[in-house]
């Protein structure tokens, strides 16, 4: 079952235009950058690690939703 099926459909477009916040994106950012260049404490890599599989989640939500309005915009949901 697609994950999507789990949220109501006319939020399909909400989760595709979902943008993190900007300060929320700046420390991702920092921890990225630093977990590059070998940087980060055993806090920041679990810190790190907890956006990175929220990132997976949100990219499976994405494409799911994607794939929902596809198929509405073609009348086949």
């Amino acid at each position: 079952m697609p994950v999507l099926k789990m949220v109501l459909p006319e939020r399909a477009q909400t989760i595709v235009d979902f943008q993190p916040d900007p300060a929320l994106q700046d420390r991702i950012d920092e921890l990225a950058h630093k977990s590059t260049e070998g940087e980060l404490t055993a806090d920041e890599q679990a810190e790190y690690a907890g956006y990175v599989r929220a990132n997976k989640f949100i990219a499976i939500l994405r494409r799911q939703a994607e794939r929902s309005l596809s198929s509405a915009v073609g009348g086949h949901e």
